[in-house]
C-alpha cells in the first residue's frame, strides 16, 4: 500500500494542476513530477477511467471539461500560514481594489479551513506585522480593472498626470503589470506615441475600459524587457511616457 502512495499523491496533484490551468502538457507534467512522459500518459488514462472528465487537445495538451469543478481542497497548516502571510503583505499594498478583492478571496478560502486551522490562522494574523507602507497610504484604485482589460485585450482610455506634472490623455493597449518599489507600473502600447510606454498606476487620474478589443501583442514579457533595455541603452534620456 505504501508503495502506491507516491502515485496517488501525483494523481491528486495532476488533477489540481488541471483545475488551476486552462491547458497542461504531458511534457510539463513529466518535468514537474520527475517521471517519464509515458508515465503521465498512464496517469491521465487512470484519471479518465476514474470519472475525471479530461479533454485532450491534439498537439496541445490536457484540460478539464469546461464547467467541471472539484470539491473544495483541504489545506495543510503550512499552506494556510502562507495564505495568511500573503494576506498581510497584500494589506500593505497601495491599490485599494487589490486589497479588497484579495481579502474577499481569502475569506472564501478561510471558510474551508478546519476549526483548528482557523484558530491558528487567527493567532498568526495577530502575530504578523509587515513593516512597509506603515502609514497605509492608498494611491490608486485601478489595479483590478487593469488586470481585466489586460487579460481580455480591451482598449483603455486614460487621463494621465506624469511625475513631471504633464497631463495627457491616452488610448492604450495594456500589456503587463509590474510591482516595483511599492508602486504598480502598467506596461502598455500607447497609440499616441505608437510605442510601448510605462505608466505609474498611481498617476492614472481617470480610466475608462472600452468595448473595443485589440490584437494580442506577439511577444513575451521577457522579450519586452530585452527590447526596452536595448532602447534605453541607446537613448538614455528618452522619457518613459
Amino acid at each position: 500500500m505504501e508503495k502506491g502512495k507516491p502515485r496517488l499523491v501525483r494523481l491528486t496533484a495532476i488533477v489540481m494542476q488541471l483545475q488551476s490551468k486552462r491547458i497542461v502538457t504531458a511534457t510539463e507534467l513529466a518535468a514537474k513530477y520527475k517521471v517519464s512522459i509515458r508515465t503521465i500518459y498512464r496517469d491521465i488514462r487512470t484519471l479518465e477511467q476514474s470519472g475525471i472528465p479530461i479533454y485532450t487537445e491534439e498537439g496541445k495538451g490536457y484540460s478539464l471539461v469546461d464547467g467541471y469543478k472539484l470539491p473544495p481542497v483541504m489545506f495543510t497548516e503550512e499552506e494556510a500560514n502562507a495564505l495568511i502571510t500573503a494576506e498581510q503583505i497584500v494589506n500593505k499594498n497601495k491599490d485599494i481594489s487589490f486589497i479588497e478583492k484579495y481579502s474577499s478571496a481569502v475569506e472564501k478560502i478561510k471558510s474551508v479551513l478546519k476549526y483548528s486551522q482557523r484558530d491558528k490562522s487567527s493567532l498568526l494574523t495577530e502575530r504578523l506585522d509587515i513593516r512597509t507602507n506603515l502609514e497605509k497610504h492608498v494611491t490608486s484604485n485601478h489595479l483590478m480593472q487593469l488586470q481585466i482589460a489586460l487579460t481580455n485585450y480591451k482598449l483603455l482610455q486614460i487621463s494621465y498626470l506624469s511625475l513631471q506634472n504633464v497631463k495627457t490623455k491616452r488610448t492604450i493597449e495594456p500589456f503587463a503589470l509590474i510591482h516595483n518599489n511599492d508602486n504598480w507600473v502598467l506596461i502598455a502600447f500607447c497609440r499616441l506615441r505608437k510605442d510601448f510606454r510605462a505608466f505609474r498606476v498611481d498617476c492614472i487620474q481617470q480610466l475608462v475600459m472600452l468595448s473595443t478589443s485589440f490584437d494580442p501583442h506577439k511577444l513575451t514579457l521577457q522579450e519586452y524587457f530585452d527590447m526596452a533595455r536595448k532602447k534605453w541603452e541607446n537613448t538614455p534620456d528618452t522619457p518613459m511616457t
